[in-house]
């Protein structure tokens, strides 16, 4: 099927897409990502006061972030159809839209159940956005600028997960957890009136019908594995209602692969998987070291609080340097990825950053604390390039006909490998605990979970080996001869 511009005459686009204009639109599409994954880490740290302030336990606004997840994790599956059908321009202004405008509910709910509600739309306007927010991105670059396109788009991801704890403590603690709702509003009218000035609108000429089953299948599916991996991180729950989830999760989704491998109209075109830079990048080598670098933000400030006693602000400060690095990457990202190619630096710099991993296993509160600073820095140096150049290499080869779908599936399995990073470290952490029998977690158990997650990105780096040289070479301008 092919895309037609809202804004052209012709019946056909030209195809060719200006640099600035690549550049400008992965801007755009950034703010946005930044004011969706600000809002999902940020209100953690909002629990407490919004408990007291609705009148219920800490532990029951919980339920604010689950509804959101699975709110989520039903309607990601609807993005790329919803693009194709109506136009990737338009459903990402609702999707900006509709978060701003739930962000607003938020702030105002005066009840746990108007909460709640506010959550489940926010959640909607969250799942449309991540994937036609690339899709976008994706219909916008050529192949020359896709690299860094991908580059400015993947820095909320690495930004707001560190900066998120720590600006709502401070919100919370200086203003009130009503801000932290409301911060979103001017992100996301700014927002707003950038798609509508500088993103053209676009639409396939000829989109395929709704598949239903596999709407309700994918849906499915992907809600109780990630509901069930979230649940990992709170064994208190218990046990079974986890395992038969994620077991929910598993067996649905292989009913809907089947369903999705049969239909003449699929809801997601598996042919991607056929393309080995995607493959590689988003299903197997990708996912497990996704799962490796995920867990490191979880952990990093429950090692600094927990095993080394520091408050939160310091913490915070702490962490500071592992965002920096994330930052510090963004300029010889394109340069290196340009003179080495995505096989030797996703296997080099993924061998780097599984070591920076397991290093934090080996420093204390008495470790100097400019060698703490360093090590974090080189942490994030390496996430950042390693995220950088799995993104952009999951979309080197795929064609036009498959980008909405490959935006959806890429976004799926992101949320996937997001949670069991989390779930692996937080259950390693308690069977740690639990093997030592200890009453609480101390600096052993963080050692042992830092050293497992090492591994396995370790594991993941050299699987990048079976790229070939040239994988990606079209997008990063790499001549294997270098």
């Amino acid at each position: 099927m092919a895309v037609i511009s809202e804004d052209e005459t012709a019946s056909q686009p030209t195809g060719t897409q200006t640099e600035a204009n690549a550049r400008r639109v992965a801007l755009i599409v950034a703010i946005a990502f930044f004011m969706q994954l600000l809002d999902s880490t940020i209100i953690s740290t909002s629990l407490p006061q919004m408990g007291q302030s609705f009148g219920v336990p800490a532990v029951a606004m919980s339920i604010g972030i689950t509804v959101y997840m699975l709110t989520m994790a039903m309607f990601v599956p609807l993005s790329g159809w919803l693009a194709d059908r109506f136009g990737a321009r338009n459903i990402f202004l609702m999707a900006i839209a509709l978060f701003t405008l739930a962000s607003l509910a938020c702030g105002l709910s005066q009840d746990l159940t108007q909460f709640v509600a506010a959550r489940a739309v926010q959640g909607l306007g969250s799942a449309l956005m991540t994937p036609v927010g690339r899709i976008l991105v994706l219909r916008n670059a050529s192949k020359s600028e896709l690299l860094n396109a991908t580059a400015l788009i993947t820095w909320p991801a690495l930004f707001a997960p560190v900066v998120g704890p720590v600006l709502g403590g401070f919100i919370t603690t200086y203003l009130s957890w009503h801000w932290n709702f409301f911060i979103n509003i001017p992100l996301g009218l700014i927002g707003l009136a950038l798609v509508a000035r500088f993103i053209p609108g676009d639409r396939e000429a000829d989109p395929k019908p709704l598949d239903w089953p596999g709407f309700f299948l994918t849906s499915l599916g992907l809600a109780c594995l990630l509901y069930g991996l979230e649940r990992i991180a709170h064994p208190e729950d218990g046990a079974m209602p986890t395992v038969l989830l994620i077991a929910a999760g598993i067996v649905v989704g292989w009913v809907a692969v089947r369903h999705l491998r049969r239909t003449p109209h699929p809801l997601l075109d598996l042919s991607s998987f056929k393309v080995q830079t995607f493959a590689i990048s988003t299903l197997a080598a990708g996912t497990i070291f996704r799962v490796a670098i995920n867990a490191t933000p979880f952990l990093l400030p429950l090692l600094f609080q927990v095993g080394f006693g520091l408050s939160p602000v310091d913490a915070g400060m702490m962490i500071l340097a592992y965002f920096l690095g994330n930052l510090g990457m963004k300029t010889v990202t394109t340069p290196t990825l340009r003179r080495f190619g995505f096989r030797s630096v996703m296997v080099v710099n993924g061998i780097i950053a599984s070591a920076s991993i397991m290093a934090c296993a080996a420093i204390s509160p008495q470790t100097p604390q400019a060698l703490v600073v360093a090590l974090m820095l080189i942490a994030g140096l390496t996430r950042s390039m390693q995220f950088t150049a799995l993104n952009t290499l999951a979309f080197a080869d795929i064609a036009a006909v498959q980008r909405s779908s490959a935006a959806t599936l890429s976004s799926m399995l992101q949320q996937v490998a997001m949670l069991f990073g989390v779930a692996v470290a937080a259950a390693i952490l308690n069977l740690s605990q639990i093997a030592r029998d200890r009453p609480a977690l101390d600096l052993a158990d963080f050692r042992i979970a830092f050293l497992a997650i090492g591994v396995i990105g370790l594991a993941a780096s050299f699987r990048f080996l079976v790229l070939p040289r040239s994988a990606g070479a079209e997008v990063s301008g790499h001549r294997a001869g270098n």
